[in-house]
């Protein structure tokens, strides 16, 4: 048996300008809607540049509701096309609350549910604190017209608590849109080890959960108003992996991209047969894991 879907990644580089990145977006799903792709995944905050790499209050006039705009937009799209989008946008849920979130607007046009980034940094470069209240709707899948998709945000992706607990709560397919890149001061071996860190990370995850993993990026550098850092070269790489973390297809660093794979959701049940990590977990003896730090005793 196989149930064959077509999943898409729009790679694309992400200025100040609202409209012309929301049409980078839209043209990118266009394009793979012209290849029947059933969902597709857009990159973190790809309406603006990333704009926490300083943290100023003025980005807060960057925040909308949802529904509201970028929603309407993706949602008329998304039934005009027949498509699942999963898009991300600085969320103002209310005067003084903010959260980095993505929405899935399902193939009839209508929102099938958002989820609030969980984790969230406070680096030099990513001081996203300053900005977003961590997510509160817990790892839970959305159910679409399709099938329930896990999303999670960016800086998720490097804790494999979060994938597992949605991925015991039923999703068939994680999807991470990321905004994620170096810092133009490292040499390229410390480049390349940041990036592949990354990538293997992720198939790491999609190997424990035998789930299929779709992980986007954007491209290009992007300035720190504040000149406090060098700003950030976005690296792209935007990937599609199968659930023996097997790379389906893989967008180049520096250049925009949409990148389109088919995955077989039947193939997770095959998989688990013959790799019964579910099975064999001990979760009688996992009760450490709640705490900070386990000291000696």
């Amino acid at each position: 048996m196989s149930h064959i879907i077509k999943v898409a990644i729009v790679q694309h580089a992400c200025g100040d300008d609202y409209a012309e990145n929301l049409q980078r977006s839209i043209d990118g799903i266009k394009k793979a809607a012209a290849t029947s792709a059933d969902i597709v995944l857009l990159p973190e905050l790809h309406t603006g540049p990333y704009f926490c790499v300083e943290a100023h209050t003025r980005h807060f006039e960057r925040a909308e509701p949802i529904p509201g705009p970028t929603t309407d937009h993706f949602g008329t799209l998304a039934k005009e096309l027949g498509i699942i989008i999963i898009c991300s946008l600085f969320e103002k849920r209310s005067i003084g609350l903010y959260h980095n979130t993505a929405a899935v607007l399902d193939s009839n046009g209508e929102i099938a549910g958002r989820y609030r980034k969980m984790h969230i940094p406070d680096d030099p470069g990513y001081y996203e604190k300053f900005y977003f209240t961590p997510g509160d709707l817990g790892f839970k899948p959305i159910q679409t017209s399709i099938g329930k998709l896990g999303v999670l945000v960016c800086w998720d992706q490097w804790f494999p608590e979060a994938a597992r607990l949605i991925s015991l709560a039923g999703a068939e397919i994680l999807f991470y849109p990321s905004a994620i890149g170096w810092d133009p001061s490292d040499d390229q071996a410390e480049k390349d080890r940041q990036c592949e860190a990354w990538i293997t990370i992720q198939r790491a995850h999609a190997i424990a959960n035998n789930l299929p993993v779709v992980s986007s990026n954007r491209i290009g550098h992007e300035t720190d108003p504040s000149g406090a850092t060098a700003g950030a070269d976005f690296w792209g790489s935007s990937f599609i992996c199968g659930q023996q973390g097997e790379i389906l297809a893989q967008a180049p660093a520096d250049a925009a991209a949409v990148i389109i794979s088919d995955i077989d959701l039947e193939r997770t049940d095959r998989i688990r047969r013959i790799w019964p990590y579910l099975r064999d977990r001990r979760i009688d003896a996992y009760q450490d894991i709640l705490r900070r730090h386990i000291d000696d005793e």
